[in-house]
């Protein structure tokens, strides 16, 4: 007679197991197994391997940070070259009631491709995330597709994490971990599991499709003066390779063409202003763009055979307690926050965050005690979110009013490069505990941003006149080329203190710039009750007058161009801008 025993599987051993292999998980692991080549690393990813190209996945354009993470931190510059679409950064055409010819529409963006240092990309998700899978195993990454975290214990007083994880056939492994990140996206696995989960004050919906067929804006008009304001002699400069931009009040829709030749076209909303049930279908959305972007709508219908996918998102912004902790768990991209697509910052915040993880991981792994260094990058991290977050609370109403718009987004892309896109250049967030200085003017910087964006939709409230000029050009000032290209100056540490409390300066002297022009014209408006309480409102907050002081004592010897406010359509500045 013979008798068969049961062996329990003895688990698998990793370092690190990355729960989740979309671009963020990949990407951690690529980072971590270049920091420390022999930690050993398990991604469990829930979709199978290779995955369609034009992925069903929203976070197609990057910027700066993010361009710069996957060409110079993870050496993806070849795969990007041959494979991706260079971005010719972001393009802004304002409503002008109509919407129905988009060469009347207010306009501002590059006129000629931007130095290849500072590039950024259009992503194709779906062929990205299938060379990261093939990259992250051929540098010895185990990449498990077709697989799902059934359960997982956190064990911090244990040497190891417990999961267990499930095949799509039903196989089952039992793995131990040292350390556990949560690059789920919303599924959120840690978040769900520990109660972080934190409501933002941001309320904003979006439905996106793609359509296999390369619509080109530039072909939406034949208007030479239109097509003049481009120098297409210039490689690269063609407005479809802009992240193109069409805002109303309440909205806007982006138009981002693929390196397969697919388009991607989403709307997004404030979700009082434009009712989420009014697009929540493909036919509602084209109802929609009917209404509101009937050029974009026209355009559509002409290959609306060649739909290739449809999804929403409802109330999409959230926030998080905590991401990372020395209990030897954190969280990456969508697993802990996410932001606001206007300015593309997925890639960025995956990013900064991916940057902070590996530098935990690999001293923990080293036998550093990381549990003060987790607190200290669990408090930046969170920080960066919320400053981000600043520039959409309450801000979607603005996008209606074209001068102030314009003026928003050029303050807003200038404190992109001046702050988080300087910091992450030069490897600041990741040493910031080093600079008790530069984390104090980010204490100042953060302030700035709050007292501008206050200020702005306060400005909005009181003046919806909407003059502006036909185009505007990020680089016909000064300060926006200066800082842009900047953020790849080689500096000593004590160079980097003192150009970021220059950055930081610059900032404020910007915001009270701001503050003394539109005070002084509203002043010249007596007759405006409304107006004149709002000045005497603004005139009585002291740290406003006090950005404003600084605008006027930095001005005799550093002077700001104030194109940027100033946006009329005067026939001297239409002459400027039209060429």
């Amino acid at each position: 007679m013979s008798m068969s025993h049961s062996v329990e599987q003895q688990p698998d051993v990793y370092d690190v197991v990355i729960m989740g292999g979309g671009l963020a998980g990949l990407t951690l692991a690529l980072q971590l197994k270049q920091a420390r080549p022999d930690t050993s690393i398990l991604v469990v990813e829930r979709q199978q391997h290779p995955v369609p190209e034009a992925a069903h996945k929203v976070g197609e354009s990057t910027v700066e940070i993010g361009g710069r993470y996957l060409r110079n931190v993870l050496g993806l510059e070849e795969h990007l070259e041959r494979h991706q679409l260079k971005k010719f950064g972001i393009r802004m055409f304002f409503s002008d009631d109509s919407n129905d010819d988009i060469t009347r529409r207010p306009e501002i963006g590059h006129t000629a491709f931007p130095p290849h240092s500072v590039i950024s990309y259009q992503l194709d998700r779906g062929r990205l995330e299938n060379a990261l899978g093939e990259e992250a195993q051929a540098i010895d990454v185990t990449f498990l597709s077709g697989w799902r975290t059934r359960e997982l214990v956190l064990q911090p007083d244990q040497d190891h994490h417990r999961l267990s994880v499930v095949s799509d056939d039903g196989a089952e492994r039992r793995i131990e971990a040292r350390w556990v990140v949560d690059a789920t996206g919303r599924s959120s696995v840690i978040k769900r599991q520990l109660g972080l989960a934190r409501k933002v004050g941001h309320r904003a919906n979006a439905v996106w499709f793609r359509v296999g067929h390369p619509i080109d804006i530039d072909k939406w008009s034949d208007e030479p003066g239109w097509h003049g304001r481009i120098d297409h002699e210039v490689p690269y400069s063609d407005r479809e390779l802009s992240t193109n931009h069409l805002m109303g009040p309440g909205y806007w829709v982006w138009l981002i063409r693929l390196a397969s030749d697919s388009i991607s076209i989403g709307i997004v909303t404030d979700a009082d202003m434009h009712p989420f049930s009014t697009m929540n279908r493909f036919e509602k959305a084209m109802d929609w763009l009917r209404e509101n972007e009937p050029e974009c709508a026209r355009v559509v219908e002409r290959h609306r055979d060649q739909l290739q996918d449809f999804r929403v998102m409802k109330n999409y912004a959230y926030g998080c307690e905590q991401v990372m902790s020395g209990d030897r768990w954190c969280l990456t991209g969508e697993a802990g926050v996410f932001l606001d697509p206007l300015y593309s910052p997925g890639l960025d915040m995956i990013a900064i965050g991916n940057g902070l993880i590996t530098d935990l991981v690999t001293r923990a792994l080293d036998g550093e005690d990381v549990g003060e260094r987790a607190a200290i990058h669990n408090r930046t991290y969170l920080a960066v979110f919320q400053d981000w977050l600043r520039l959409f609370e309450g801000q979607y109403p603005l996008m209606g009013n074209a001068r102030v718009m314009m003026s928003k987004i050029i303050w807003d892309t200038t404190r992109y490069w001046a702050g988080p896109g300087w910091l992450y250049f030069h490897d600041v967030f990741r040493r910031l505990a080093e600079f008790p200085r530069m984390a104090a003017d980010l204490a100042r910087y953060h302030e700035v941003t709050k007292q501008a964006q206050d200020f702005l939709r306060e400005w909005h409230g009181v003046d919806q006149s909407s003059e502006t000029d036909p185009f505007v050009r990020y680089y016909d000032l000064d300060f926006m080329r200066q800082l842009h290209v900047g953020m790849t100056d080689t500096l000593t540490d004590q160079e980097m203190e003192d150009r970021f409390a220059a950055n930081v300066r610059f900032m404020e002297r910007m915001t009270g710039h701001l503050v003394s022009t539109v005070v002084a014209e509203c002043k010249a408006r007596p007759a405006n009750e409304a107006v004149q309480q709002q000045v005497k409102l603004w005139e009585s907050d002291a740290s406003l007058m006090r950005l404003a002081e600084i605008y006027h004592e930095d001005s005799p010897e550093n002077p700001v161009n104030d194109l940027w406010i100033t946006l009329r359509k005067s026939p001297e500045r239409v002459k400027q801008t039209a060429g």
